[in-house]
């Protein structure tokens, strides 16, 4: 019960972060916690490592397209 509280708390609070920040959390928390709802009825520590997982992927994204602009422009 303890586990499932820590979770829970640990889920707002990454979800309460600025919008800028939190792009990529919710797609991957809906994802991560279906796949842990299906592994063993654990939705929400699925949902939590989704969120982390979007939000890197999300970070990665936006380092390549601001390298790409940063390359791309002293070409014509």
């Amino acid at each position: 019960m303890k586990t499932i509280l820590a979770l829970s708390v640990a889920a707002v609070a990454l979800l309460s972060t600025q919008a800028a920040e939190a792009k990529g959390c919710i797609k991957g928390a809906i994802v991560g916690g279906v796949a842990g709802h299906y592994a063993g009825h654990h939705g929400m520590l699925g949902a939590a490592a989704g969120c982390l997982y979007g939000r890197h992927r999300a970070k990665e994204q936006d380092r390549q397209q601001q390298q790409g602009q940063v390359n791309g422009q002293g070409r014509t």
